[in-house]
């Protein structure tokens, strides 16, 4: 392993730590919403890393769902956020 590598997936743990903690402790259904899309964008980050690292894409068509599940999420739940408003 490099030592970029170690460090990318040091920055990505401390993202991921700080984002389960606003998933946990948010004071609002909007911030662990967001803490959800943040963290799929960090698991995405994560296995990019890895397959590029490695070399190994076969990873690519589960970065292809993750991000459109993360889409759609984020979607759907700013719709049904948007309908609550008023």
């Amino acid at each position: 392993m490099t030592t970029v590598y170690l460090i990318t997936l040091g920055l990505l743990a401390a993202a991921a730590a700080m984002t389960l903690y606003r998933l946990v402790r948010g004071p609002t259904m909007l911030d662990r919403a967001v803490s959800l899309d943040v963290l799929t964008a960090v698991v995405i980050c994560a296995i990019g890393a890895g397959a590029a690292t490695y070399r190994e894409y076969s990873m690519l068509p589960v970065l292809l769902v993750l991000s459109l599940l993360g889409f759609v999420g984020s979607v759907s739940l700013a719709r049904f956020f948007s309908g609550r408003a008023r």
